[in-house]
């Protein structure tokens, strides 16, 4: 199946960048582009995509309204350049699938893209180890329903650190698909929703107690 995205941004050389970059996959196509938040959600809802990539600070209407009225409708994004938790927290809360730097380079935007549509939700590793930073203490942690492998163990830490699957895989030495079906397991074992429940129970379990 091919991804159908629509990219939300009043930048013109961002919508360039991004459909460049998603465009360049063979199942990602950009449908449509708005340059602000009002036209991303009458395009949204007019186009159907299965993904919204929107702007933070945008006209009219900014990511993080876009966000609560798309949610349940289509899997959104919130790319922005301002690193601020009060951004984060709004937009996981109003829905969103993703929230990432617009620093973080292609192969994140190209993952978290591909995360939206597996029902997961990646977030920047700067912005997802500082949130968990307040879990570093060792704290009481539900025990996995079943025990996690050495391997996962690793993963498990390795997200923790923010780690995407391409950079687990070139540090472990081991192929992306590999990476993928470990954190899924993961995720199974410790009932996570997604990479973000990983690294908490990684922080909070104490499995993780360093940089």
């Amino acid at each position: 199946m091919t991804t159908r995205i629509l990219i939300a941004d009043d930048q013109e050389d961002v919508r360039i960048g991004f459909r460049l970059i998603l465009g360049s996959q063979p199942d990602m196509t950009v449908v449509g582009e708005a340059a602000d938040g009002r036209s991303a959600v009458d395009l949204a809802r007019h186009l159907r995509p299965d993904v919204v990539l929107a702007d933070v600070r945008m006209p009219k209407l900014d990511g993080l309204e876009v966000t609560r009225l798309l949610a349940g409708q289509t899997r959104v994004i919130v790319v922005t350049t301002f690193d601020l938790d009060e951004y984060v927290h709004t937009a996981l809360r109003n829905g969103a699938c993703g929230f990432l730097l617009k620093r973080s380079g292609p192969t994140l935007l190209i993952e978290a893209v591909r995360a939206a549509m597996a029902g997961d939700t990646l977030i920047s590793p700067q912005v997802t180890v500082r949130l968990l930073a307040h879990l570093r203490a060792p704290a009481a942690s539900p025990a996995p329903a079943e025990p996690l492998t050495g391997r996962e163990l690793e993963i498990a830490r390795l997200v923790a650190h923010g780690r995407t699957n391409a950079e687990i895989a070139t540090e472990l030495f081991i192929g992306s698909g590999t990476v993928k079906t470990h954190v899924a397991n993961v995720q199974r074992k410790l009932g996570a929703a997604n990479r973000v429940g990983i690294a908490a129970w990684a922080w909070s379990s104490g499995t993780v107690t360093g940089p």
